[in-house]
């Protein structure tokens, strides 16, 4: 597998579509923090670490409302490991007018784009949130 952030993506929007309550994808420490950011912004239920195999996997609650619609609307990668795509502080992507998040990898590690714009620290944008 060449894009491990893609797969990851690709699993949650499958399970949302699908309407999974719970899905599970293999775990590395890029996935666990970008897993924490979405339950810290909402748009998880719950998360848990299974530490099985070499590897170990992530095993992610999906949220949704009463009218089974999920709180994620859209996951869209935005850097690939065929053309990465980096920002400054200065020049932060704003997903849908502040309403969704970008995540964003810096030398502080992954925050979303509102806390990298707070710490004046720019990075490669992973995905965008909404």
């Amino acid at each position: 597998m060449t894009d491990p952030i893609a797969d990851y993506l690709t699993r949650l929007r499958n399970a949302i579509q699908a309407k999974h309550r719970v899905v599970e994808v293999p775990a590395s420490n890029l996935k666990k923090e970008i897993t924490k950011i979405l339950f810290d912004k909402g748009y998880l239920l719950n998360y848990a670490f299974l530490e099985d195999g070499p590897q170990g996997t992530i095993k992610i609650a999906l949220k949704y409302d009463s009218q089974k619609a999920s709180a994620i609307k859209s996951l869209q990668r935005v850097s690939r490991p065929g053309l990465r795509k980096y920002t400054g502080y200065k020049d932060m992507p704003s997903v849908i007018n502040g309403l969704g998040i970008a995540i964003i990898s810096t030398s502080k590690g992954v925050m979303t784009d509102k806390e990298a714009a707070d710490l004046k620290i720019g990075g490669e944008v992973l995905c965008y949130v909404y």
